[in-house]
């Protein structure tokens, strides 16, 4: 059996690591050259019911014990005045909740764990055309081609793949807008005392300015903001950018004001909530490709359980790969709909004109209730 997995990203290269575990080989096809072509972003949290559960499928525990930093769960809200509405430290070294691990370090972990020629990079998938006798054959810019028994879209938010399958595409539901710091307790001392280790959401009334560490040292700093019809370009001038938080302290608009280099807006978009297809041979999606959420943290993991799932039930039954795609995509639609309800939920109350009561509420641990007397 063939496999092809079109896209490189976390739900591509654990899908690839778990089925080579099993003894089954897949091709990974990534459109960048190499793997440092560019920035892979930011930091998530690892939940351990879905991300971590994933990298133990994939024999990595101890790689992304040695790679997460736990001190980079601590968070803390503020409002436009400075003041800390919610501030959230986890236990000293502790790995029991949900530890931040940097993309780049993730990735590259699961890049090592592979076969040198797991991953062919400089493959940008451009079309997929069913075989007679079954399978698919790929084409790739460039004129390069190549066929597979099963294939597996992992190519994100525009992916190629999922026409194959639905005519569902994703709708913007924010806008974001990103700079980074680099190198912050040297440079910018007040701004990382600010950030701390883990991440700041500084949140006011429909808009929301964040800043979050990264393992290196730099600062990456967020600016989230409704969807409208403004031109991107509105949001590449910091001082736009600073005219929208006209009022806020000072020492939460110094993080705009140390970003390196022009801020770079893009629109945040998610797919439609409860989106399934029919079941088509030899073809499924993973990740963002299956069911782009808004991102509230659950994107990456979800991708992952994905991968974790689909290899186990294909490792399962190698002789009948539509069996396992088929039992494998009833589960998924079933485990990542309320999923991703609740993280459009979450994306629309951080954005509301009440997004500082929403989120302290949320934040809040709520009282343990009394046991009912005997």
């Amino acid at each position: 059996m063939c496999i092809a997995i079109a896209g490189g990203g976390l739900g591509g290269l654990t899908l690839a690591r778990i089925l080579h575990r099993h003894g089954l080989s897949a091709v990974v096809y990534e459109r960048e050259a190499h793997r440092t072509a560019r920035s892979p972003g930011g930091s998530l949290d690892l939940h351990p019911e879905s991300g971590q559960r994933a990298l133990a499928a994939a024999g990595l525990e101890a790689q992304f014990r040695s790679a997460a930093r736990p001190q980079g769960e601590e968070h803390r809200i503020l409002d436009p005045a400075g003041r800390v509405l919610v501030h959230h430290r986890p236990p000293t070294g502790s790995f029991s909740g949900r530890p931040e691990i940097d993309r780049r370090a993730l990735r590259g972990l699961l890049l090592d764990s592979l076969p040198g020629d797991a991953v062919a990079w400089g493959h940008r998938l451009v079309a997929a055309t069913p075989r007679p006798g079954g399978g698919f054959r790929l084409a790739f810019d460039g004129g390069h081609h190549a066929d597979c028994d099963v294939l597996v879209g992992a190519d994100g938010a525009r992916s190629v793949v999922r026409p194959l399958l639905t005519d569902a595409t994703p709708a913007a539901v924010s806008t974001l807008v990103q700079l980074t710091i680099a190198d912050a307790d040297r440079r910018h001392p007040e701004v990382a005392d600010l950030v701390g280790p883990g991440n700041l959401w500084c949140v006011g009334e429909r808009r929301i300015l964040s800043g979050q560490r990264l393992g290196d040292g730099s600062i990456r700093v967020g600016i989230s903001l409704p969807a409208d019809d403004r031109h991107l370009d509105t949001y590449r001038s910091r001082r736009a950018l600073l005219e929208v938080f006209d009022g806020w302290d000072p020492r939460l608009t110094a993080l705009i004001e140390a970003g390196d280099g022009p801020p770079v807006p893009h629109r945040v978009e998610a797919m439609p909530t409860g989106i399934r297809w029919a079941h088509r041979s030899g073809i499924t999606l993973v990740g963002d490709a299956a069911h782009l959420m808004p991102p509230v943290g659950e994107g990456a993991n979800q991708a992952m359980l994905d991968a974790a799932e689909l290899a186990a039930a294909l490792a399962a039954d190698p002789a009948d790969p539509d069996a396992a795609i088929r039992a494998y995509e009833e589960a998924m639609f079933t485990r990542t709909r309320p999923i991703a309800e609740m993280s459009a939920r979450v994306h629309a109350m951080m954005l509301s004109p009440t997004a500082a009561d929403d989120l302290v509420r949320f934040f809040t641990p709520r009282p343990t209730e009394p046991a009912p007397a005997d």
